[in-house]
């Protein structure tokens, strides 16, 4: 029996249920807040921040290609590898975003 001064924790509530529904990592069950980016990531941060300095303005429209081709790469990952469901939904809503821009 735990000490009177120890709380016992009771059933969950229904916000911890929903922040372990798109937080929680389902084959591990950890608590996934944040990860390293990865690869297509730092593409796109790269030639993100090239453009914003304007270190190379002739190459300004390659430049967004690249940082919109790496963020589709990235949001396919994670769709297909996203460690929760929260990260799965942002790399739809990338794809989505990026493919419409591409569109218009």
């Amino acid at each position: 029996m735990p000490p009177a001064d120890v709380p016992v924790p009771g059933p969950p509530t229904r916000v911890q249920r929903t922040v372990d529904w798109w937080f929680r990592d389902p084959s591990t069950g950890e608590l996934v807040l944040g990860q390293a980016p990865n690869a297509a990531i730092g593409v796109w941060l790269v030639a993100t921040a090239v453009r914003l300095v304007d270190v190379l303005p002739e190459r300004e429209r390659e430049l967004g290609w690249i940082g919109s081709g790496a963020l589709i790469v990235w949001g396919v990952d994670e769709v297909v590898r996203g460690a929760t469901r929260f990260r799965r939904l942002l790399g739809a809503v990338v794809v989505v975003w990026q493919v419409t821009r591409f569109v218009r």
